[in-house]
């Protein structure tokens, strides 16, 4: 089956690298940041769902503050696909306002094609956009 790539980076005003992980991988602050019901892992293997259940995956690798690499599965792939890959690298940045944030790259590998057209304004829209709205609410 063929698949695609997305690459999309974002940055953050006013919160650190750890406190982007650590509101991704906690069940209420992921569901907080996205309005969708999730139940999500912070340990290396663990299982969680995001979005009602539309999303479902595990945790590959984490390092704390740093990286997050994650299976991810919707309910609109193939029943023959496997499941593509979320990589999400974090890192501390000066904004061009002088202010402490977080620079956010994600690489969505092995989504299967066609569905990426979907998914690349879906981040924006489900994650990017309302993580910003959260943190400014938090700051």
């Amino acid at each position: 089956m063929k698949t695609a790539t997305l690459k999309q980076t974002v940055e953050f005003e006013d919160v650190s690298p750890q406190q982007v992980y650590d509101a991704f991988l906690s069940s209420k602050g992921h569901s907080d940041m996205t309005g969708g019901a999730a139940k999500m892992s912070d340990k290396d293997g663990g299982s969680f769902t995001a979005w009602d259940g539309y999303i479902t995956g595990k945790n590959i690798e984490l390092l704390p503050g740093k990286k997050i690499v994650q299976s991810w599965r919707t309910t609109e792939f193939p029943d023959d696909a496997e499941d593509s890959v979320l990589k999400i690298e974090l890192s501390a940045i000066k904004t061009k306002d002088g202010k402490n944030g977080t620079h956010l790259t994600m690489t969505h590998s092995k989504i299967p094609s066609g569905q990426e057209s979907s998914y690349g304004p879906g981040w924006t829209e489900n994650y990017w956009e309302p993580m910003k709205a959260y943190f400014a609410e938090k700051s």
